[in-house]
């Protein structure tokens, strides 16, 4: 691709608004190296690839030549983001927000190119803040403008509460940007609020006010926005089979959308891979092998593909199933799947159950009694959870 290519493949992709747009782009087509701005706080220990959507989008910044600047907010992510949420956010303690943010960079930089990439933690300003600096920069704010935003208002009119913290979140997140001296910053359409924070505040410190770019938001594979609290995620953490299982899980009206979204393949490239897949299975397919291999590779992709297909085409079962060891004796299977790990709660186990999503041996069952042996027992839950348990 050429340069003009590139950037304008950048400015439309999944692209939702830019503000301004026409500036963004003469800049992009000038020398100037730009500092570009994602923030992601630690809210789950697991950066899923909704979020990937921006850190895609980052990557393509940084091969016209330009800075990346992450931001892990370990300090925003205490106070907590409600921009997406029907309910306030609880906040996160410290050593939650810690141990979430442990791999977060790393996570990341299975996409960014780290030569090319600024890292920081927000808490290293963010903390130093007196009430002094935080009054001039709500001054910039009014009241109307933080309750007029559509979940908040919604939420106001359901007669919800809406804590004294969250007017404070769009102020930090804005700082970040006068701290890093952001010249553009990213995120997804939920995010625009505070986004525009940064534009306000800027200014008051002497810098020129940044860019916003905010892209779409990417579905899970419940077709609802991706999102940890609803366990319908993609993880960047998750094994080759899991990745690829739960790609092959999605609505079939997803398919196009994930390829442009979660892959950097080139447009033409897609074009192609989906004329030449007619059907949405061979179509989804090639889309868990494209996405597995961008985070475990090809070979694993390819391992990932060939398992799945074996066990849902040809009904065999994978080599690798993992074995556990439990203590001798009786169990109702409901305790024997939560004792196993293979549920968090027996109440889950005994749902799954009473939809005929557990089988034993290959058959399905109800929550009868089982007594392991040595002999292994094969436990499946759902399409891709198996398990071999025998006694101690």
């Amino acid at each position: 691709m050429t340069k003009t290519d590139k950037i304008s493949s950048l400015l439309h992709r999944g692209v939702a608004e830019i503000i301004p747009a026409n500036k963004l782009k003469e800049q992009l087509k000038g020398s100037k190296t730009l500092r570009v701005k994602l923030g992601i706080d630690p809210t789950s220990p697991d950066i899923h690839i909704g979020r990937a959507v921006v850190l895609w989008k980052l990557r393509a910044f940084q091969e016209l030549g330009h800075k990346a600047v992450l931001i892990v907010g370990d300090f925003t992510g205490l106070i907590g983001d409600t921009s997406d949420k029907e309910a306030e956010r609880p906040m996160l303690s410290q050593a939650e927000a810690k141990k979430n943010a442990a791999t977060y960079f790393k996570q990341a930089l299975k996409i960014l190119d780290p030569k090319k990439t600024e890292t920081h933690f927000n808490s290293k300003w963010l903390k130093k803040l007196d009430f002094l600096e935080i009054g001039k920069m709500a001054d910039q704010f009014s009241l109307h403008e933080f309750i007029a935003r559509e979940n908040i208002k919604k939420r106001l009119d359901a007669g919800k509460r809406v804590g004294l913290r969250e007017v404070l979140y769009p102020l930090m997140q804005g700082y970040d940007s006068i701290a890093i001296k952001a010249d553009v910053e990213l995120g997804g359409t939920d995010q625009r609020f505070n986004l525009l924070a940064g534009r306000t505040l800027q200014p008051v410190y002497g810098q020129a006010p940044q860019a916003i770019m905010t892209t779409a938001l990417l579905e899970g594979t419940d077709g609802r926005k991706m999102s940890s609290s609803w366990g319908n995620t993609i993880n960047i953490t998750d094994t080759p089979e899991n990745m690829f299982g739960k790609v092959m899980s999605l609505p079939d009206t997803l398919i196009e959308k994930y390829f442009l979204f979660a892959t950097p393949l080139e447009e033409q490239q897609i074009k192609k891979i989906l004329t030449q897949n007619p059907h949405p299975r061979s179509r989804k397919l090639e889309l868990a092998k494209t996405i597995t291999g961008l985070y475990h590779g090809a070979a694993a992709a390819t391992k990932a593909q060939n398992d799945f297909i074996a066990r849902f085409s040809n009904k065999e079962l994978p080599a690798d199933i993992p074995t556990k060891k439990i203590k001798a004796g009786q169990y109702q299977l409901s305790g024997l799947m939560f004792e196993a790990g293979l549920v968090g709660s027996k109440n889950e186990a005994k749902r799954l159950i009473a939809q005929n999503g557990v089988k034993v041996g290959q058959k399905v069952v109800k929550d009868i009694i089982i007594a392991p042996g040595r002999s292994p027992i094969l436990i499946q839950v759902g399409k891709r959870k198996l398990l071999y348990i025998k006694i101690k």
